[in-house]
């Protein structure tokens, strides 16, 4: 069993992060990952992303049919690579170079949009954003950004659905390989396995939230939590 501080103090930043998360599609590994990252450097990323693997699941259940198929399916090929990549890069570079990098191109990208540039959902995009988002989602577990943003124009339910299966997949992935490479552990498995009764309580209260953005907030909702990411993983790799 973790340390009781560790249970406290991750928890508590799973829990928020799952509450944004069930809302806006994406949200646990930017509160989350930071904290852990911060206080209890050993361990990441195995267990954030233990614990990121879960929570979509609960959202599919309900909405699973608003899936976008054909862009998960493109998504998932650049995520391949990625994740391969992202598995070299937890050997060989510290998290915090990585995320810096990444934080400074997801606010750009979030300052483009803004000013109305727009990024069809082409395979070309899919493919790149899945791509970033593997080798992010494998070192620093924040994977989410480069797809959100490919997806802020469509519905609420769409985007929740996607970016779900999408983060299950993908974070499965994440651990198969990272175990593969020797660089996860058991003690990383079982901290995931005790957060999730946080994540449980995260999911509960946050789904009221999903009926305030789905009226007509859902894009604003989504560039701010991927604004506040890409700030977190700037932040993150100064301190």
């Amino acid at each position: 069993m973790p340390e009781l501080s560790f249970l406290l103090v991750a928890g508590l930043a799973v829990l928020l992060g799952a509450v944004v998360q069930s809302g806006v599609g994406l949200g646990l590994g930017l509160v989350a990952a930071p904290v852990v990252a911060l206080l209890y450097p050993e361990y990441m990323p195995g267990t954030m992303l233990v614990v990121t693997s879960v929570l979509p699941l609960f959202t599919l259940v309900s909405e699973w049919r608003e899936i976008d198929w054909r862009g998960l399916g493109w998504a998932m090929l650049g995520r391949v690579p990625g994740t391969a990549a992202g598995v070299g890069v937890v050997a060989l570079v510290a998290p915090e170079v990585l995320g810096g990098a990444v934080g400074a191109m997801v606010l750009v990208a979030v300052a483009l949009t803004v000013r109305a540039v727009r990024v069809r959902l082409s395979r070309t995009a899919l493919v790149a954003a899945g791509l970033v988002s593997g080798v992010t989602g494998t070192a620093t577990s924040i994977g989410g950004p480069p797809l959100a943003i490919l997806y802020q124009h469509e519905t609420g339910p769409r985007i929740r659905a996607t970016l779900g299966a999408y983060f299950t997949l993908g974070a499965v992935l994440s651990l198969g390989m990272l175990a593969a490479g020797g660089e996860l552990r058991a003690e990383h498995v079982r901290a995931g396995l005790w957060l999730l009764p946080f994540e449980v309580a995260g999911f509960v209260l946050g789904r009221p939230l999903a009926r305030v953005v789905d009226a007509g907030l859902i894009r604003a909702a989504l560039l701010c939590v991927v604004t506040a990411s890409g700030a977190a993983l700037l932040v993150q790799s100064v301190l």
